[in-house]
């Protein structure tokens, strides 16, 4: 039984160290723009050299 308080002692602080970190990355700005870069790649235009 005494396990049981340890586990989930454990799964509370991986949960709040989780929460912190998501925290963190909204306040530093990692969430800012999740769309562009992934779709950039498919936007932009090839550039072709004439290998005349």
């Amino acid at each position: 039984m005494e396990i049981m308080y340890v586990m989930i002692g454990l799964s509370l602080l991986m949960a709040v160290g989780f929460l912190i970190a998501f925290i963190w990355s909204i306040r530093s700005g990692q969430q800012d723009d999740l769309i562009t870069p992934s779709m950039r790649i498919l936007l932009e235009e090839k550039e072709y050299k004439n290998n005349k």
